[in-house]
């Protein structure tokens, strides 16, 4: 009788023991354990973004494992898109994800090293005209910029590569454009640039060193008289007669070949904005067809009357440096969107005003 108790105290103990252990076996909510690690990327309608490993979809609703989170439950109608995570792109040198999008690859007007995500084509309308940019492949990409009007208009390449340091990436880029309609088509120049950037996609700075030419196609010329530098008195008030030096042919039009110096930047600063900065310094100089010959006229205060011209030594060509700052702010709420402002200027050895600049960017 004894041992007949002891059996069935030995069968109900090992139920229990099996019974708990099958009920450890479970998730909460009856879900079960999963062995799949790989991560995700969760990004919701209203701009959240989760990461961590899918534990269970039943339709209706998405279980994530999160590692700061913990267990987080998403409904499938809350869930913009949902992609693998991708250690190549997403994850930076201290292990951080980072999923700032395709924004990041650009400044105000420049560029940096990172490239633009196959996918992940982007597009950028501003108060002076539209631009749209696609990737070609992993490291290079294509766009087209233009006006309101559709002229001027330019093709731009830019070709990236990472280096042995994750953190240094260096590149090349290239603008041909066109006058389009305007003047005929006969305008045309181009910008050239190499460049080399420091830092991750959240914050970075960019140098770049470039050259570019610009020539609006006028054909025509003229001659002017070239006058014998000097120092002349007026007589009785007149204007003296100053001798003929011989002439020179002059083409009106516009060329100029500049080397650009360039330093931009960018660092978040809110969980949803980041400061851009964009710098150019422009070293311009004109064609030697294009030159002036300095003539001073000075006068008698008294009567003002003519007292002596001064005439200078002519001009073979002309210099203008040129000082672009560009500081503004990005605002990003969702993947697909943002928007930036810069309060940009122009400074030159004549003359400084302002350029103000309002940016919409678009994913697609």
């Amino acid at each position: 009788m004894k041992f007949l108790i002891f059996k069935r105290i030995g069968l109900f103990v090992a139920f229990c023991i099996f019974g708990s252990f099958s009920l450890s076996a479970q998730t909460p909510n009856n879900e079960m354990p999963t062995t799949d690690t790989t991560k995700y990327i969760v990004i919701k309608n209203d701009g959240n973004e989760y990461v961590g490993v899918i534990l269970s979809d039943d339709g209706r609703e998405v279980l994530v494992l999160t590692q700061s989170l913990g267990k987080v439950y998403i409904p499938k109608s809350d869930i913009k898109s949902i992609r693998k995570l991708d250690y190549s792109e997403d994850v930076e040198k201290d292990g951080e994800v980072n999923t700032v999008g395709v924004f990041t690859t650009r400044y105000q007007f420049t560029t940096n090293c990172f490239p633009i995500k196959k996918g992940e084509n982007y597009a950028m309308i501003n108060l002076y005209g539209p631009e749209v940019h696609f990737a070609v492949n992993k490291d290079l990409s294509v766009g087209v910029m233009s006006s309101w009007i559709g002229s001027p208009i330019a093709l731009a390449f830019k070709y990236t590569h990472g280096t042995a340091n994750p953190r240094i990436n260096v590149g090349v880029g290239s603008l041909l454009g066109t006058s389009g309609y305007l003047n005929s088509g006969r305008g045309r120049g181009g910008l050239y640039w190499g460049m080399i950037t420091y830092g991750d996609r959240k914050s970075n700075a960019t140098l770049s060193l470039g050259y570019g030419h610009f020539n609006d196609g006028n054909k025509y010329t003229y001659s002017v008289d070239v006058l014998q530098p000097g120092t002349y008195p007026s007589i009785n008030g007149e204007y003296p007669i100053i001798p003929v030096q011989g002439t020179r042919t002059i083409n009106p039009g516009f060329n100029i070949q500049a080397p650009i110096i360039g330093l931009a930047g960018q660092t978040k600063v809110g969980k949803k904005a980041r400061f851009i900065y964009d710098c150019m310094y422009i070293i311009g100089k004109s064609n030697n067809n294009q030159g002036y010959q300095p003539v001073t006229t000075e006068y008698n205060q008294t009567t003002w009357q003519i007292q002596q011209v001064v005439v200078g030594e002519w001009q073979s060509s002309s210099a203008q440096n040129i000082l672009i700052l560009m500081p503004g702010m990005r605002f990003q709420r969702t993947e697909d969107k943002a928007f930036q402002i810069s309060l940009a200027g122009v400074i030159s050895e004549d003359t400084s005003f302002p350029l103000p600049m309002a940016s919409w960017f678009y994913k697609f």
